[in-house]
């Protein structure tokens, strides 16, 4: 069964997901909220590193069950992206944001959206 503090991390990640969806969905584009270097950017970008910073918790936590339902490639990746998002904001690769929010982000949150459904945890 999954610890109460991963299933709340795997919730803050659906939840900025979702906020990124939503901020796409306002500015009519992925790219037209990327161009948008005072707001949507950034707010894109900072919620990228939330996620990542939540995958690291469960590391450091040892959430081995959680962790398991996730690509190995997809928890690498993303705190490789907060890293280079926090060490050279300025030259972040849009195409590599772009890659992931496109193919990546749909598939940890139907992950998520699959754990959260499933009957065998508790609910908190």
């Amino acid at each position: 069964m999954y610890s109460k503090k991963s299933i709340e991390r795997i919730k803050i990640i659906k939840k900025k997901i979702e906020f990124i969806n939503e901020i796409i969905k306002q500015k009519g584009s992925l790219s037209l909220a990327l161009e948008d270097e005072i707001n949507s950017r950034a707010s894109i970008l900072m919620h990228l590193i939330s996620i990542a910073e939540q995958f690291d918790k469960l590391i450091k936590n040892a959430e081995v069950e959680m962790l398991s339902n996730f690509d190995k490639q997809d928890i690498k990746g993303s705190y490789e992206l907060r890293n280079f998002i926090a060490h050279d904001y300025e030259g972040v690769d849009l195409f590599i944001v772009e890659e992931i929010i496109n193919n990546r982000l749909p598939i940890i949150l139907e992950t998520i959206n699959k754990i959260l459904k499933d009957k065998n945890w508790k609910k908190y």
